[in-house]
């Protein structure tokens, strides 16, 4: 199976579940952006990384990379390689400069330790077409502070379990403005709820 290479193009406070951030990752030669919802430590493990802030003490992630550069062992990709109700499935592919070994990993873990290794991320086609949402327009590289990120409220994640009640006119009109707004996990939800009709 062909891997599809991606980038970190967002890290946001999640609109919908609190206490949780929305990570979205971008295909390199395309358009479409890949929302996964990830916990709150993870996410500042990854913004710190990104943001390069040195912590007083290092972190879970941290200590896996000195861990791995101590016992020459490096990590030479993430691939996410599945997608089961609604769960992303991760690997890491380490080489010790003798053998290659694949460690299943949490997604959110997987691209906090890809951070520091500066490795490539990937995934597959059937995972990108079935939680992928395509961007038409110009898109925007943006990283919010998380620290302050928490502090903001947003009204959708009330409004998130209102989807059933609207047309399909209605969704597809709430699709295009989430997309237009980078709110890439409440157009997830949308793309969700017309997937749901679609197959009914």
């Amino acid at each position: 199976m062909k891997k599809i290479k991606l980038d970190i193009v967002g890290l946001s406070y999640s609109q919908t579940q609190s206490g949780a951030y929305a990570l979205v990752l971008g295909e390199v030669s395309g358009r479409r952006r890949l929302p996964i919802i990830i916990g709150s430590f993870e996410a500042q493990a990854i913004a710190i990384e990104i943001e390069k802030m040195t912590p007083s003490r290092p972190l879970t992630h941290d200590l896996f990379k000195s861990l791995g550069q101590a016992f020459n062992i490096s990590v030479q990709e993430v691939v996410i390689y599945n997608l089961v109700d609604g769960i992303f499935y991760a690997k890491l592919i380490c080489f010790d400069g003798k053998k290659t070994v694949e460690i299943d990993a949490r997604t959110s873990d997987a691209i906090a330790v890809s951070v520091r290794f500066d490795c490539p991320i990937y995934t597959y086609e059937f995972i990108l077409s079935t939680a992928g949402i395509v961007i038409e327009g110009n898109d925007f590289v943006y990283l919010e502070n998380i620290n302050e990120a928490a502090d903001e409220k947003s009204s959708t994640a009330a409004a998130a379990g209102t989807y059933t009640s609207l047309s399909e006119d209605e969704l597809k009109s709430k699709l295009q403005e989430a997309l237009i707004e980078e709110a890439y996990e409440k157009a997830a939800k949308i793309r969700d709820e017309l997937n749901k009709r679609k197959s009914s």
